[in-house]
């Protein structure tokens, strides 16, 4: 089986001391030991090797995060850090699956297996995740992120059937049952089994409640329900002077894309949000919230406001907010490497940072010189590789244009933008987003359709001025226009395909596993999602 565009991310990785939890390090889901090692950076470790700590470690990582955030300070300062050509690049999270669809447990066998392609393990026994190295934005970087990540993606299912299993590109994988999220489903790790310590004593609660076209209401101990989040991750290189009005033009921007690349819309045999990741990552990590512990800012966040400085305020606020998790210390002093004149690897605060998880975060690479860059938690995996390329063109060309209207800051409030995340999620195309207006009163209501048909130009423009060939643009951007104007998501594919089962007399488990065999052959395809059969034809 061959794929077609696909990247990879990092996932939580979690200590606890004396059950006080603190850190992660990852993507959207849980799995890595820093997250933001990627591109080439060296993360800490991927695995650890003790599971409790003591008050000396908590006391020694806080006084190395203080060091790290004022490193950080002086190299954002540096004349010359982190400039250069932009890049892109991306992290690919996939389900593994059975030959009945159903979740297969072995990932570390199958990693083991993979050759010439980086992979790393997710917090679940059925995901893994593979990543592409960076790519210079102008020229063709989304076709060579399709590429490297098809390749990745085919090593992978190769290694996968040698154990009886394949790999499945999907936001979230429609044949989970609670079993599956159980403590068996846990990834054997002793990173993973401290995350889960650490973020469950935070948490408390452990009900998973949804409301969206059907209700869901479980009772889920662990973290195993993050592994149910399979994300597509893009990384965009920034210049520190750059960062602040980039970073708020992709909290403007995440909105209107996620709207019209919903591919995510079941979880527990449930038909809910276009985007379900999204309330699931954040329920699985913080609980449900109460009344009563509204006040804690939660480690999955849109966001508390516009950033009005840069990245080091981000990572601030990561140590502020939020207690550690993972107090693990490496040998190096950063404020001394600092005055060395090196660039430190800040790797108690890339590792803290890590465990608090943004939907557009900041990270912090100290590889090749150093630089900083924005990392998209939000998109989420598949349908296919072509679908995620376009998928990646538009958000950051989006972003690029809308760097350019700062104006835009005054003229939309920060939870209108927040809200639009959220609404986009829940209703996909059918939902109704704020945008700014240069007329007042700002911001207006737009329907998701119309406000993505004008956007779409917007985000080409700026590809087009980053130096993006012109031929590269339109080729990502065009299913991006084509599911608009047929109204196409990987959502509305999939529920069609569970209706039109069910419409045949499928009990629901049966529907979701034949809606899933026919997803997975048009995926394999390659074809963008527009151009798939129609689900009643596919589903017999």
């Amino acid at each position: 089986m061959t794929f077609a565009a696909p990247a990879r991310e990092r996932r939580p990785s979690t200590d606890v001391a004396r059950g006080r939890p603190e850190d992660r390090a990852g993507g959207s889901s849980a799995a890595r030991f820093v997250a933001d090692a990627r591109y080439g950076g060296t993360a800490m470790g991927e695995d650890i090797d003790r599971e409790r700590f003591g008050p000396a470690d908590f006391h020694r990582f806080r006084r190395r995060l203080a060091d790290g955030l004022t490193a950080l300070g002086e190299l954002l300062a540096r004349p010359g850090f982190g400039e250069g050509p932009a890049s892109v690049g991306a992290e690919l999270e996939m389900a593994l699956i059975d030959d009945s669809g159903r979740p297969a447990g072995n990932n570390a066998e199958i990693r083991d297996a993979v050759a010439g392609a980086q992979v790393a393990l997710e917090v679940g026994r059925f995901s893994i995740e593979t990543e592409t190295p960076p790519f210079d934005l102008a020229g063709r970087p989304f076709s060579a992120i399709a590429d490297s990540m098809r390749d990745a993606a085919t090593r992978i299912d190769t290694a996968a059937r040698g154990f009886g299993a394949r790999v499945a590109m999907v936001g979230t994988l429609p044949t989970l049952t609670l079993a599956d999220l159980g403590p068996g489903g846990l990834t054997a790790s002793a990173r993973y089994r401290a995350l889960e310590a650490g973020l469950d004593a935070l948490k408390g609660d452990h009900t998973i409640a949804i409301s969206g076209r059907e209700r869901l209401e479980v009772e889920l101990p662990g973290i195993v329900a993050e592994a149910a989040n399979a994300a597509f991750q893009v990384h965009l290189k920034v210049a520190p002077a750059d960062f602040a009005r980039t970073l708020n033009a992709a909290q403007i921007a995440t909105g209107p894309v996620l709207a019209v690349a919903g591919n995510s819309p079941t979880f527990l045999g449930q038909v809910l949000w276009e985007e379900t990741r999204v309330p699931v990552f954040h329920q699985s990590v913080d609980g449900v919230d109460r009344a009563h512990d509204s006040w804690r800012p939660d480690r999955v966040s849109f966001g508390h406001g516009w950033v009005r400085s840069g990245a080091l305020e981000l990572f601030a606020e990561s140590v502020a907010l939020h207690p550690a998790l993972l107090p693990l210390s490496s040998a190096e002093e950063p404020l001394a490497a600092l005055a060395g004149g090196g660039v430190p690897e800040l790797n108690e605060l890339r590792l803290h940072h890590g465990t608090t998880w943004r939907w557009n975060r900041a990270v912090f690479d100290p590889s090749d010189g150093g630089h900083v860059r924005i990392e998209f938690r939000a998109l989420p995996s598949g349908p296919s590789i072509a679908d995620m390329a376009a998928n990646a063109a538009f958000l950051v060309g989006l972003t690029l244009a809308l760097a350019d209207e700062e104006w835009m800051l005054n003229a939309v409030p920060f939870r209108c933008v927040r809200r639009n995340f959220f609404e986009a999620a829940r209703r996909g195309m059918d939902a109704e987003l704020l945008w700014p207006d240069s007329t007042p009163p700002s911001p207006q209501p737009e329907t998701a359709p119309a406000l993505v048909e004008h956007l779409v130009d917007m985000a080409r423009r700026a590809l087009v001025a980053a130096g993006v060939d012109h031929d590269e643009a339109d080729t990502h951007l065009e299913p991006i226009r084509r599911r608009t104007a047929t109204g196409v998501t990987g959502s509305s594919w999939q529920r069609e395909a569970i209706e039109a089962a069910e419409r045949r007399g499928a009990m629901r488990g049966r529907a979701l596993a034949t809606m899933l065999d026919a997803y997975l052959e048009a995926s394999a395809s390659g074809e963008p999602i527009h151009s798939w059969p129609s689900p009643a034809a596919v589903v017999a």
